[in-house]
């Protein structure tokens, strides 16, 4: 588990679970655009990474620094449930959640007939939920409350998100990718819309946390938990909600770059975590302000959480 010394607790707690015998999966090539019915061509060139006014050092957000990026394609919003769950009828995947038998949970979203939680120690806005997975957001007999077929899909591993791209023909984006295609051709700037800040009142560009974390949220901008995949407006690339909803997977580790100990010590500790984009329904400036494109979080592979999700890239036809 992780606790509030970790920064990245605030985003997602890591499970740090034992590890199971490989789930061996019949991979279709054929499928990437059948699952993924709008994919934009996001135009290669020199691309920019990071910043050089980090929000939060400790994550590695800075220096700024620029990347060649090859042409590829990217589906416009992230994989929905209705995708994934093509995905599992076609093979009769089992998510990782699933076969583990738990996951986490935030705590207003837990169901009341379930009774007490486990909380995570010193975050204990995350609860452990037994039966919560894909299909039971929140836990079991809450299917329904929360599972929407354009919604993305949540309570997904990394190790899943990668067994649905190897079978959809495609993959995950790289960190240098995503922030390309998250910029959308306005190259500097903190948001995929700009420079204009988010606010609990006026500005709602995107699906985050209005009000006081993690105890009111006022849902101004109209979502308490997750928005439809597509929904609010689209970049500059015609990309949705690549700020806030759902913390998106990449295919990179997650690293930072820095020669403090307490870092070194903290990445030790966080050896072989997968580094995550985007911010979720659940981020705040107050609290954890990773809803900019430079900023970044990092989890186990194994994890899975009510605002984790992915989003998929291929090769440029």
């Amino acid at each position: 588990m992780t606790n509030a010394s970790d920064p990245t607790a605030c985003c997602a707690p890591s499970a740090d679970r034992p590890p199971l015998n490989a789930h061996h999966l019949n991979v279709s090539t054929q499928a990437a655009l059948r699952v993924s019915e709008d994919v934009i061509d996001i135009p290669g060139g020199t691309g920019f990474v990071g910043t050089n006014d980090p929000q939060l050092p400790v994550d590695g957000e800075s220096p700024m620094r620029k990347v060649k990026i090859r042409p590829f394609r990217m589906g416009a919003t992230a994989v929905t449930n209705a995708q994934f769950k093509t995905f599992v009828d076609t093979t009769g995947f089992v998510t990782e959640a699933e076969r583990f038998g738990w996951s986490f949970v935030f705590w207003s979203q837990v169901p009341k007939h379930l009774g007490p939680t486990e909380a995570v120690p010193e975050v204990n806005w995350w609860r452990r939920v037994d039966g919560s997975n894909w299909r039971n957001i929140n836990g079991p007999d809450a299917e329904g409350e929360a599972w929407h077929p354009d919604h993305p899909v949540v309570q997904v591993s990394w190790n899943d998100a990668r067994a649905y791209a190897e079978w959809a023909g495609g993959r995950l984006p790289t960190e240098a990718e995503w922030e390309h295609a998250a910029r959308g051709g306005l190259g500097d700037v903190r948001f995929p819309w700009g420079d204009a800040e988010p606010d609990d009142v006026a500005h709602t560009p995107c699906n985050i946390w209005q009000g006081q974390f993690p105890n009111v949220n006022t849902g101004q901008d109209g979502y308490l938990t997750t928005a439809p995949a597509q929904s609010f407006q689209p970049n500059g690339y015609g990309l949705y909600n690549l700020a806030g909803n759902v913390w998106e997977w990449t295919a990179d580790p997650y690293r930072v770059r820095s020669l403090k100990k307490s870092v070194k010590d903290r990445l030790e500790a966080m050896k072989g975590y997968k580094l995550s984009k985007g911010g979720s329904f659940l981020c705040h400036k107050s609290y954890c302000y990773r809803y900019r494109i430079a900023a970044r979080s990092g989890n186990s592979p194994d994890s899975a959480t009510t605002h984790h999700g992915f989003r998929m890239v291929w090769p440029m036809a």
